[in-house]
């Protein structure tokens, strides 16, 4: 299998999450979600859509150069996708805690262990390949952004 075909296997799973992800999002956006306080600071709703989809792909991206190394860094590319996989997993998770069972402090809780996954994934990635690494470093911004976010959204409806 070569790199471009192991990269677009994994833009089609890391979409595919982030669409089961906004399937329990779109209803608590439309319902709860405007009903709740949020900071100033909170994006416009229709902001999150086109950044969750460039994210996705950029992550898909890096897993599939990560992924092509196989070969030659077998260990270490297996620890590596096992970290993604673990936060991928975790992505989708903090949907279902924030908008399915609109929990804020649930979901800060677990979005603080997501950011350090993605952190860890970013560490794994960069030894095997520094582009692979480097596509991830918007989304770390990004979800860190989100915590914080999450945080004052808990806080204000405490």
């Amino acid at each position: 299998m070569n790199k471009f075909v192991k990269i677009a296997i994994a833009v089609v799973v890391c979409l595919a999450v982030g669409y089961s992800a906004s399937l329990v999002t779109r209803p608590s956006v439309a319902e709860w979600y405007p009903t709740i306080e949020k900071p100033f600071f909170n994006p416009p709703n229709w902001i999150f859509m086109p950044v969750w989809t460039l994210l996705y792909i950029l992550m898909a991206v890096a897993a599939g150069l990560v992924w092509d190394k196989i070969k030659e860094q077998n260990e270490e590319v297996k620890k590596a996708l096992g970290f993604f996989i673990i936060q991928l997993t975790l992505n989708a998770v903090w949907s279902y805690l924030f908008f399915g069972l609109k929990n804020p402090m649930l979901a800060l809780i677990e979005i603080a262990l997501l950011w350090l996954m993605i952190y860890e994934t970013y560490l794994k990635f960069i030894k095997i390949n520094k582009t692979a690494g480097y596509l991830l470093i918007l989304y770390l911004a990004w979800v860190g952004f989100a915590t914080i976010l999450n945080a004052s959204i808990w806080w204000l409806n405490k």
